[in-house]
């Protein structure tokens, strides 16, 4: 597999460029299509023109929890956690009591240190980790799913700056189902209910799988070299339903479309393991560059992503690197919005890389 150097994967983007709000409507976002050599320019409300009636799209329905709390140290000084996961388990679990949690600031939460929220209970820190990931264990007067509600705000990116109550809202797909996010899924958040809809009257067969989006996608690449970057592992789920749906379509060379980066890992990361997509509980931490052989995944719906990301890295994989440098370069002077709440691409895999 091609490795190369992280600053292979960088590129200038002007700050106005980075979205600060969602499209009015989220389907009327940008969508720069890929497919062979041709580049075009379409809306996202387009996407049913540009599907097969046979083609199979699977969507990640996790659901973003409101996993930002603020809290006050003993010392009588702020903090901020991140709640990633249960400590010992990937998988959400609101009954857990000791929860991962990215900290700030982390060299003033050390162990046995507390962190109060109100009257709503507080918090012990119990060890410290690397990259400021502390554990931490709660001693609530609520319900967990109640102290979030009450408690949690919406993890929005740091690049976003706009904080209001519509950006919380629309940083949720409209199909989120299954809580365990701590960050959207964000090629979905163009979905609306009417375009689902449009998407089945014309056949497109939809399957739905659930990956818990935390650091393995969002956390920033800082090694030189991309074969030192260490990718921490994800919680996906697939019931049998889509299973049996997935193994269907491949069964009979039906395009099969993910909806994101995170359908590609999960997807991918099941035929690794398994030869075959199984349904269950999972966990993945595939770190897919250039030189990956897919074996799923035919064509994908993707946001235009931060320099040097595993992201980036991912979709290079999956459409060719040169053919991603070109198109990001296109998109910039045709000045697409960037990042989670900016415009999409909708990219075939590259004649060059063959399903195994």
């Amino acid at each position: 597999m091609t490795r190369g150097r992280v600053s292979d994967y960088d590129y200038d983007l002007p700050q106005e460029l980075i979205a600060q709000h969602p499209t009015a409507k989220r389907d009327d976002s940008r969508l720069m299509v890929l497919e062979g050599a041709a580049m075009s320019h379409r809306r996202f409300h387009d996407l049913p023109d540009l599907l097969h009636p046979d083609d199979l799209l699977v969507l990640n329905e996790t659901r973003v929890i409101a996993a930002r709390i603020f809290g006050t140290r003993s010392s009588g000084g702020g903090a901020e956690l991140l709640l990633l996961h249960p400590a010992g388990s990937l998988h959400y679990d609101p009954s857990a009591v000791t929860w991962m949690a990215l900290a700030r600031p982390a060299r003033r939460l050390r162990p046995k240190d507390r962190i109060t929220f109100g009257d709503l209970g507080h918090a012990t820190v119990v060890r410290e980790h690397e990259e400021g990931v502390r554990e931490i264990a709660f001693d609530l007067q609520v319900p967990f799913e109640e102290f979030l509600t009450r408690h949690g705000h919406m993890p929005l990116p740091p690049y976003i700056r706009n904080d209001t109550r519509e950006a919380q809202e629309r940083y949720q797909t409209v199909f989120a189902r299954l809580p365990g996010s701590v960050a959207a899924p964000t090629a979905s958040l163009h979905f609306t209910n009417e375009l689902l809809d449009e998407l089945a009257t014309r056949g497109i067969e939809i399957a739905r799988v659930s990956l818990s989006v935390g650091l393995g996608t969002f956390r920033p690449v800082t090694a030189e070299s991309v074969e030192d970057h260490a990718m921490h592992e994800e919680a996906y789920a697939i019931e049998p339903i889509a299973a049996q749906a997935i193994e269907r379509a491949r069964s009979r060379g039906r395009r099969i479309v993910a909806a994101g980066t995170t359908v590609v890992r999960a997807l991918e990361s099941e035929a690794r393991a398994h030869g075959r997509i199984e349904p269950g509980q999972h966990a993945t931490g595939l770190f897919i560059t250039p030189g990956f052989e897919f074996r799923v995944v035919d064509a994908m719906i993707t946001n235009f992503h931060l320099p040097r990301s595993t992201l980036l890295m991912l979709v290079s994989a999956f459409t060719g690197q040169e053919r991603i440098a070109r198109a990001y370069a296109e998109a910039i002077a045709q000045r697409y919005r960037f990042y989670s709440f900016g415009d999409a691409m909708f990219v075939t895999k590259s004649d060059a890389i063959h399903r195994g």
